[in-house]
């Protein structure tokens, strides 16, 4: 059974990387040492309070101490009680003055992370999203994502064209080590495509690791997006209609893939290694799908001039090369075809 979505009043999800530490784990560090620090000069202005006068009254009680302290911590002083040896004023210079400004760079950086980085991330998140056109979401970052996206890097395409959705933090750390853009988040939500700007995509890659989650993911995006190309990796062949069904454009089987190749190899050793070869940027040629260019229509597959032409797909059908229907290319043929890679 397919997995309920999630309601569409839950929050947006936001195009950053979460910090592992608890916010008020890091919040109390920072207190924490705030007033270590505030203590140390305490401690020593007490110790050392006959280095000290009040000009007020001439007495230097704990009272005047604290107060003291806390305003030479986290100002100049207001000039009341005042360090009168050497011992008090060399205090004051080395220890209270860093001190006060470790304070100010404390505060001042809890400021950032609890009030300033919300805004700036925002902010980021709206300009990431600003530049999203013509990218390649992967929604999922496991084997077969981590792969997708190293292929797609080969392919040519820029690490910061490419957008990985998946909720663990571990997955998302290795995809960000990648340069590309990552988003913590739930693809089966309308909030987290959304997000990514799915309506601008080129192209959606889902890699789930569950067959139940990438056809949720498929009906999702294809909902939002009637139009995108969808590609989905599919583990058990009985789902591979279902995925079909929910709106998926490919359907790839890993087992059923790694099946052929094995067979491959048993009518020949080269027919594997050239199969590999073909799938991917690693050998001296590669599978290339374009649209036929003016300059071809009328004319023969046999004569483009890029390429081993293979074969066309002409609306819902597909010619390959020995079929008649080849021998004149029209407009709108999309073509697939052998090219070298300059390797």
């Amino acid at each position: 059974m397919l997995p309920q979505k999630r309601k569409s009043t839950d929050p947006l999800p936001m195009l950053r990387q979460r910090s592992r530490t608890p916010v008020w784990l890091a919040l109390s560090w920072r207190i924490l040492l705030a007033l270590a620090l505030i203590g140390v000069a305490l401690a020593v202005h007490w110790f050392d309070r006959e280095g000290l006068r009040d000009n007020s009254d001439g007495h230097v009680s704990l009272i005047d101490v604290v107060y003291f302290t806390m305003i030479t911590v986290t100002t100049v002083g207001y000039g009341d009680i005042v360090p009168v040896t050497d011992r008090a004023r060399l205090f004051d210079t080395f220890v209270v003055t860093p001190v006060r400004l470790f304070v100010w760079l404390i505060f001042l950086g809890t400021a950032y992370n609890f009030v300033f980085k919300q805004v700036w991330e925002k902010w980021r998140m709206r300009v990431l999203q600003r530049d999203l056109r013509g990218h390649v979401i992967v929604a999922g970052h496991g084997t077969s994502g981590t792969e997708a996206v190293a292929e797609l890097v080969r392919r040519g395409r820029k690490p910061g064209e490419i957008v990985v959705i998946d909720p663990r933090a571990d997955a998302l750390e290795k995809a960000e080590g990648e340069g590309v853009v990552v988003l913590a988040g739930d693809a089966t939500r309308n909030a987290t495509l959304e997000a990514v700007k799915i309506g601008r995509a080129s192209a959606l890659i889902v890699a789930a690791g569950r067959d139940d989650t990438s056809i949720l993911i498929v009906l999702t995006a294809r909902r939002l997006a009637a139009d995108l190309p969808i590609s989905v990796v599919i583990r058990s062949e009985d789902n591979e209609a279902l995925a079909t069904q929910a709106g998926a454009n490919t359907v790839i089987n890993p087992a059923s893939f790694a099946g052929l190749l094995l067979a491959g190899s048993t009518s020949g050793p080269n027919l594997a290694d050239y199969m590999m070869d073909l799938a991917g940027l690693h050998g001296a040629v590669s599978l290339h799908e374009r649209s036929v260019a003016p300059g071809e229509i009328g004319r023969p597959l046999s004569d483009i001039a890029t390429g081993l032409g293979l074969r066309i797909y002409r609306g819902e059908q597909r010619y390959g090369f020995w079929q008649p229907q080849v021998a004149v290319l029209e407009a709108g043929d999309r073509i697939i075809e052998v090219v070298p890679t300059g390797r």
